[in-house]
């Protein structure tokens, strides 16, 4: 019997190897926290307020916030300012101007691939005004246009990106002891999301038209100001990321490559477990893949949902791998090694990824056409995507107590068969002892995993979510170290199972004899084995629970 690595392997080649993946994966971490800046990035720009001296509404025209081309700018927006009285300025007249990046320190920055994407946050600066006075939830229209332009363009050549006529529905609150003059407390309202930056700057322009038959920008009261809060990935983080993608993804396909050349050395077909681990090496390699290199070069929109779906399968992968693997060790039956088996199980799997893909679709696959949609702009889209990251935080939270249970009933089983074990000569009880001891290290290890990874999916769906409730201080990172850390320890636990999974070459298992006497060998080497079992492990319980 050639059992796997994880049993044949010595004491010695064994602590080594999880010495040096507990060093990688420590290694992961100190990265994260050391080397790695923090994941994102927000930079606040202040509109200009620009004036439209057209009749009539010019969509075509670009409104400059600076440089040689800078639009006419009204310096308030006070209905009693001799400007807008002298000129008859209505609100289509009046035209917030934004340019992305602003400057800094006299120097004017510009966006970068390195960024990766951008997601644009609006905030409202609403006076309150008895004149104006600000109705309840009242629906704020915006016409708005983007537009681009990179650094060997001429000043005021911009192409147009994007542009839509967009509804919001506004949400201020003021204490009724306030007097005049003091701003509403409003919430933020997503702008726009691009998976993609493949420009230097960007120019968004907005209005906010007047229509009192359908109710739109009627009783939104004074509003003085905007701001877009614009949040990115951090550039020096893009770097260490796209890094540690690169070397895992070349580790972890070498690895994947030895495991399947083992696996068809076999004079088997491969059993479920084999087959399912390198599906799962397999899913590893597509999320370790380094497609964010393509940005550099290319114009990629879709590369923000291609990267929910790269990881969402991974998670689906990964969550059907730990129900199959406790559920072919806890054996309380021989009959094993069929995927029906656990079709229970793996169908709750696939329909929450598919409530998750069409999620993810509902927003940032329509958003590849108009980047200013947003499912969180009605009532009712917003309590639809609060109780997905609600449901999905429970779903996951559950799904971990379900693995204890499994893994809880794999010790139980293994604990159980343990009992054979004095009846054996003493090479023989030693042998399974260690093979026993060895088996549950690496289920802690599962069960470490499944806790972090849980953790991790919570806290992402969270921050996904953060700025939407109301959070004006935008905190949107979560430390590097946790992100590199988790990403480290998925790659780490994925390359330990191909290693210690995998075939080992040796047809007989040796065990050191003090007299010399080799019963022991040929013993062992005659226990039952069958075309599903991959270890001397499963053919110890099996045995016992045939007998």
């Amino acid at each position: 019997m050639a059992g796997v690595v994880l049993e044949n392997l010595s004491w010695k080649k064994l602590i080594v190897l999880g010495v040096f993946l507990l060093i990688l994966m420590i290694t992961f971490f100190l990265v994260g926290g050391i080397v790695s800046p923090k994941p994102s990035n927000v930079v606040t720009v202040l509109a200009t307020r620009c004036y439209d001296r057209g009749s009539r509404l010019n969509r075509t025209k670009w409104f400059i916030p600076r440089g040689p081309h800078k639009c006419e700018e009204l310096p308030s927006l006070d209905p009693e300012d001799e400007i807008i009285i002298n000129n008859s300025i209505t609100e289509k007249q009046v035209v917030f101007s934004f340019w992305i990046p602003g400057p800094r320190d006299g120097a004017e920055r510009k966006m970068s691939p390195l960024f990766q994407s951008m997601l644009g946050v609006l905030q409202l600066d609403v006076e309150k005004n008895l004149k104006v006075p600000l109705s309840k939830n009242p629906v704020l229209q915006l016409d708005v246009r983007m537009g681009v332009r990179d650094e060997d363009d001429k000043d005021d050549d911009w192409k147009l990106l994007a542009s839509s006529v967009e509804d919001r529905n506004l949400q201020c609150k003021l204490d009724k002891n306030k007097k005049e003059g003091y701003l509403y407390d409003c919430e933020l309202l997503q702008l726009f999301e691009l998976g993609s930056i493949s420009h230097h700057f960007y120019l968004v322009n907005i209005r906010l038209p007047v229509n009192f038959l359908k109710g739109y920008n009627v009783g939104i009261g004074k509003v003085v100001d905007m701001y877009i809060h614009v949040i990115h990935q951090n550039g020096g983080f893009t770097i260490v990321w796209v890094t540690m993608k690169s070397v895992m993804f070349l580790l972890v396909l070498s690895i994947l490559i030895w495991f399947w050349r083992r696996i068809m050395q076999l004079g088997r077909p491969p059993n479920l477990l084999e087959r399912t681990l390198f599906a799962l090496g397999v899913v590893m390699s597509i999320l370790n893949c380094p497609i964010e290199l393509l940005q550099f070069g290319l114009n990629v929109p879709f590369m923000l949902l291609l990267n929910d779906i790269r990881q969402g399968a991974f998670y689906a992968m990964l969550m059907s791998f730990w129900v199959i693997f406790a559920g072919e060790h806890i054996m309380d039956q021989t009959e094993r090694n069929r995927l029906s088996l656990y079709w229970k199980h793996l169908s709750a799997i696939i329909f929450g990824s598919i409530c998750l893909f069409v999620f993810d679709m509902c927003e940032r696959g329509i958003q590849l056409k108009n980047p200013f949609f947003s499912i969180w702009v009605t009532s009712a889209g917003t309590k639809l995507a609060l109780a997905f990251i609600i449901l999905a935080g429970i779903a996951a939270g559950c799904y971990f107590l379900f693995l204890c249970y499994m893994i809880f009933c794999v010790m139980k089983n293994i604990s159980a068969k343990k009992a054979s074990l004095p009846s054996m000569s003493q090479l023989r009880r030693k042998f399974y002892l260690g093979i026993i001891y060895r088996f549950r290290f690496l289920m802690l290890a599962t069960l470490v995993c499944a806790a972090f990874t849980v953790i991790f999916f919570i806290i992402s769906q969270l921050n996904e979510g953060e700025w939407r409730w109301g959070d004006h201080e935008l905190s949107m990172e979560y430390t590097s170290a946790f992100f590199t850390g988790v990403y480290g320890m998925w790659n780490v636990y994925v390359c330990g199972l191909l290693s210690l999974y995998a075939p080992s070459h040796k047809t007989v298992v040796e065990i050191d004899s003090a007299d010399g006497s080799t019963e022991e060998n040929v013993q062992l080497t005659q226990l039952p084995t069958t075309p599903s079992e991959t270890s001397a492990l499963q053919a110890l319980t099996s045995k016992a629970a045939q007998d």
